[in-house]
């Protein structure tokens, strides 16, 4: 039970994180949202290393864990940017069902061929792309012309699961904070080679903390279920995150999909369940 407690913990956490930090995106921009998010998340991981008896982390941890920051920063970028610029709704299933398929894909290689029932998610999964990609709108394609950044965003966080199973093998809190780093790292230098303002705007600082704070929650939880058991499973139940990012978005900002929208985003929903549990 573990590896689903743990993997639903994540899904939560990082279901709210994300909607956090979508909101904050508007009001800053993708790279200082992102930037922020992770250095006040980095500031929790370090809080926490009082509490935890763990050994400097090694060469191979290093590299791979360096690697998930890079590749879920790219992630993070493309994810809020297509929030910024779309809907809440739209992005969040799409992007985790794209993540969601690629650690099941390399689990599947490295521990067998999945199962019938797992190839039935695949099939829903598809289904779910076409009816939440389609959306009626009058003449004006905004709507559909950012479709690539929730896929890339998907692609990204499907290589992240991977690259931080293998990194956080045996540690927890080193593998966190050396991916953070490294993406928190990686935008302030971007940032300065384009000589753009740090600065950002007073009223954001409460969405960038919940951002941080959930968002590493979720990678903590995400890190454990993985521990505790398959990869594809713990990808999986954590990549179930947009049901809560997708709540809060019709709670707070009152977003209204389409039936066929809603469908799809029930069908990638059950996808992911039966990917998990076949």
């Amino acid at each position: 039970m573990l590896p689903i407690i743990f993997g639903l913990a994540s899904a939560l956490s990082w279901g709210i994180g994300d909607f956090a930090g979508g909101l904050a995106s508007r009001k800053v921009g993708a790279y200082r949202a992102v930037m922020y998010g992770e250095a006040i998340g980095l500031i929790f991981a370090f809080v926490a290393i009082p509490f935890v008896n763990e050994p400097f982390p090694d060469s191979h941890t290093l590299k791979w864990s360096i690697a998930a920051g890079l590749v879920g920063t790219i992630g993070l970028l493309a994810f809020f940017e297509a929030m910024r610029l779309g809907r809440i709704s739209i992005v969040a299933p799409l992007s985790a069902l794209i993540g969601a398929i690629i650690p099941v894909l390399v689990g599947g290689f490295l521990e067998g061929m999945p199962r019938p029932g797992v190839l039935l998610g695949f099939a829903l999964a598809l289904i779910a792309v076409v009816l939440i990609s389609r959306e009626k709108d009058e003449g004006n394609t905004k709507a559909n012309s950012h479709l690539y950044l929730p896929i890339l965003a998907g692609t990204a966080f499907g290589l992240y699961f991977v690259f931080m199973n293998e990194a956080s093998e045996n540690l927890v809190i080193g593998p966190l904070i050396a991916a953070r780093s490294s993406g928190m790292l990686s935008i302030a230098l971007y940032l300065l080679l384009k000589r753009e303002s740090f600065r950002i705007k007073s009223g954001s600082w409460h969405l960038l903390t919940t951002n941080g704070f959930f968002d590493v929650g979720g990678n903590l939880f995400y890190i454990l279920a993985a521990q505790a058991g398959r990869l594809d499973i713990s990808a999986v139940l954590s990549s179930l995150y947009p049901g809560m990012t997708v709540f809060l978005a019709w709670l707070i900002l009152k977003e209204k999909l389409q039936s066929s929208q809603w469908i799809g985003i029930l069908l990638a929903l059950i996808a992911i369940i039966l990917i998990t549990t076949a």
